[in-house]
C-alpha cells in the first residue's frame, strides 16, 4: 500500500529540457561529419591472434612469419621522444575528408618491423616508410573506385596554396618514371610526397586485403627539420618503445 504523511505536498512532475549536443573540439574548424584523424589512427595493426603465413624462399624452402602484438605491446614511432606520425599524412588525411565529406579509412599506418614483414614479405617491402610513420595506405569511403579523384585533390591542394607558388618543386607534381614500383600507373611526386595508387589486383598485403583501389603516400621531406626523410635500420628497429 502507498501512503503519505499529512503535511507533504504533491510536486509537479518537471520535464527533461532538450539539450544541445556539445561539439567535440576536433569538429570545430571542419565541415567534415567525422572525427579528426589523429596519430592514434595510426596504430600497428599487428595481432598474436593472427594466423602463420607462409613465405617459400627458392621455391621450396618455408619461412614461417607470426605476427607481433600490435599496439598492446609497442609504441608508434618516436621524434624528440615523443609517439609521432609525420603530421603532413595526418593534415592531408583530414583535408581529403573535409573537402570530400567522406570517410577516410586507413588500412595501414604504422608498421613494426615483425608485422612489416608478416604482412608483406617481398623485398621492395623490406625498407619501407611504414615502419618510420613516414608512410599511409588508405581508401576513401563512398568514393572506393574514384582514387584518382583523391590525388587530383592532393595534387591541388599544393597547386593552390599561396605559400608554394614561387617554388615548383612544391607546387608541381612530377611522374616517377622508373620501372622499380609495384604499381602500374606511374607514381607522383613534389618535394614533400610521393604518392601512389594501387589497382585491385596490386599491392594487396595482409593489412590491404580489401577489394577496392588505394592510395598510398609517402613522406620525401620533413618540412620542419628541413631534411630528406629516408628509411634506416635504425630508426626502423629502435625508433619505438617495445613493452
Amino acid at each position: 500500500m502507498i501512503s503519505r504523511r499529512h503535511n507533504e505536498q504533491q510536486f509537479a512532475l518537471v520535464l527533461p529540457q532538450r539539450k544541445q549536443a556539445e561539439i567535440y573540439p576536433w569538429r570545430h574548424h571542419s565541415s567534415s561529419p567525422y572525427p579528426r584523424i589523429t596519430k592514434e589512427h595510426f596504430r600497428c595493426k599487428g595481432c598474436s591472434s593472427h594466423p602463420i603465413s607462409v613465405e617459400y624462399r627458392d621455391s621450396k624452402t618455408p619461412v614461417h612469419h607470426a605476427d607481433c602484438a600490435g599496439g598492446l605491446v609497442h609504441s608508434l614511432p618516436l621524434r624528440d621522444n615523443h609517439e609521432s606520425i609525420y603530421p603532413i599524412l595526418i593534415d592531408l588525411l583530414n583535408l581529403i575528408q573535409d573537402k570530400t565529406g567522406h570517410q577516410v579509412i586507413i588500412t595501414c599506418g604504422h608498421r613494426c618491423p615483425v608485422h612489416n614483414e608478416y604482412a608483406d614479405f617481398s623485398p621492395l617491402n623490406r625498407t619501407s616508410k611504414h615502419m618510420i610513420g613516414a608512410e599511409v595506405d588508405f581508401y576513401v569511403q563512398g568514393m572506393e573506385d574514384q582514387p584518382q579523384a583523391i590525388v587530383d585533390l592532393i595534387i591541388s591542394t599544393y597547386a593552390n596554396d599561396p605559400q608554394y607558388y614561387h617554388d615548383l618543386s612544391w607546387s608541381q607534381f612530377q611522374r616517377y618514371l622508373k620501372e622499380d614500383t609495384n604499381v602500374s600507373t606511374l607514381p607522383w611526386y613534389n618535394k614533400e610526397i610521393f604518392i601512389k595508387l594501387f589497382h585491385q589486383d596490386e599491392g594487396r598485403d595482409f593489412d590491404n586485403h580489401h577489394s577496392y583501389p588505394y592510395i598510398s603516400i609517402q613522406v620525401r621531406y620533413d618540412k620542419e627539420r628541413q631534411e630528406r626523410v629516408f628509411y634506416s635500420w635504425e630508426k626502423a628497429s629502435r625508433g619505438y618503445l617495445q613493452g
